[in-house]
């Protein structure tokens, strides 16, 4: 089963996946899968500099992902432009992920603009966690996402990541144990 979690910028998306983890599940971090893009020597880091230039690149010619997000947080057109740029190429190589690893019974897809690239389309489930960011950069990255209305029709389940550790763990728990069944129900 295909599992994609989802959330805006400072929900804790990554450390439910790391919940769904501790009980068996695959995670694939699509934020890992896009930084290892942006290696020197990948055709998505010379389209990166192509678009935007040199004056992203530190010292030793990587992407300053810090300088790249000051410029991309502020500017819609420019943050399409990078999506643009990098989602085709990171589907692929999470979908290559996904085939190499397809007899685990759970792969989850953690992926922050999972419905803003319509990968979300491929998933058997859609998780989508929530949590209250007051944070100035947070603030500046959700408003450039999907809203978090359209997440939320899209979710089968959301988790609720404003509470204790352990409240968020109960969550994981609940829905762990609905996809198992699920899971069981359909002879996986």
């Amino acid at each position: 089963m295909l599992i994609g979690v989802t959330g805006n910028y400072g929900s804790g998306k990554t450390t439910v996946a790391g919940m769904f983890a501790g009980r068996g599940a695959f995670v694939i971090d699509a934020d890992k899968v896009c930084h290892s893009l942006m290696g020197r020597s990948m055709p998505v880091y010379k389209k990166i500099i192509k678009h935007f230039g040199a004056g992203i690149l530190d010292a030793r010619k990587n992407i300053d992902r810090r300088a790249l997000a000051e410029i991309v947080f502020s500017n819609r057109s420019k943050l399409d432009l990078l999506n643009r740029s990098v989602h085709p190429s990171a589907i692929k190589e999470i979908n290559k992920i996904i085939r190499r690893n397809k007899k685990r019974k759970i792969i989850i897809v953690d992926a922050a603009l999972l419905i803003e690239s319509d990968f979300y389309k491929n998933m058997d489930k859609i998780i989508v966690v929530k949590a209250v960011s007051r944070k100035k950069d947070s603030l500046r990255r959700i408003r450039m996402q999907a809203s978090f209305k359209k997440k939320l029709r899209l979710a089968d389940f959301t988790i609720d990541n404003s509470g204790s550790k352990k409240k968020t763990l109960s969550q994981v728990r609940r829905i762990w144990k609905q996809l198992s069944k699920a899971m069981s129900c359909e002879n996986f």
